[in-house]
């Protein structure tokens, strides 16, 4: 029997927590010396979200294949295979298939299949689930309180640069190509051909790239908003 640790991280804030790589690490392989084992091998993802599918996830297909019979594929805790219902039962299938078990540092019955044992795994996984969502909801909810605000949300669109107090504020050059834009395009030409036009007069976006239709059409948004 081998043992196969998997470890994910998601964010950078979680690399420097509880839940960081490190610790994961540590966990596991305390685990596997109980057992009178070490660990054969670690797979590591960082920047991967729990309810990323299994084919995005390279580390986690990596650590399947390499799994015989009998062999465990272990984890810190099962949230870190997956935050989603139906993907950690496609994951408990691959295992399943190559004969080999899931186990969690925290005990949260992976080794068994008992009706129990089942439901604990996708009761987990539903919760997983729900904390996802409301975290999503509270950053969607922030992101929308700050835009009411003026603040910068993401990127600084085209035609606004960053003023103090982290407001955004009109760019005097970038508002005057938004209104060469929206002339051109009221003359009747193309996407296309604004975006030719622009480039011809060297009149180009934000550091000194080239315009093309995808370019003209984003500044577009910004002129109809």
């Amino acid at each position: 029997m081998k043992i196969f640790a998997y470890l994910r991280v998601s964010t950078e804030h979680q690399s420097e927590s509880g839940a960081g790589l490190s610790a994961q690490e540590v966990a596991c392989k305390k685990w596997a010396e109980n057992q009178g084992k070490s660990l054969s091998g670690t797979f590591i993802e960082e920047g991967i979200g729990g309810a990323t599918s299994l084919d995005k996830r390279p580390a986690l297909l990596r650590a399947i294949d390499a799994l015989s019979k009998g062999d465990i594929l272990l984890v810190s805790r099962l949230d870190r295979l997956s935050r989603d219902l139906y993907g950690g039962i496609i994951i408990e299938e691959a295992v399943a298939h190559k004969k080999a078990k899931i186990a969690s540092v925290a005990g949260e019955g992976t080794e068994n299949e008992d009706p129990a044992s089942i439901m604990i795994r996708q009761m987990i996984r539903v919760v997983a689930g729900f904390e996802r969502n409301l975290i999503k909801l509270r950053t969607k909810s922030a992101m929308a309180a700050k835009k009411l605000r003026g603040e910068r949300v993401g990127h600084i669109p085209f035609g606004f640069r960053l003023g103090q107090g982290k407001l955004l504020e009109p760019n005097p050059e970038e508002q005057a190509i938004l209104v060469k834009i929206r002339e051109l395009r009221m003359e009747g030409m193309s996407m296309r051909e604004i975006a030719e036009q622009l480039n011809h007069r060297k009149i180009f976006n934000r550091g000194q790239r080239k315009w093309n239709h995808e370019s003209i059409r984003n500044a577009m948004k910004k002129i109809a908003a």
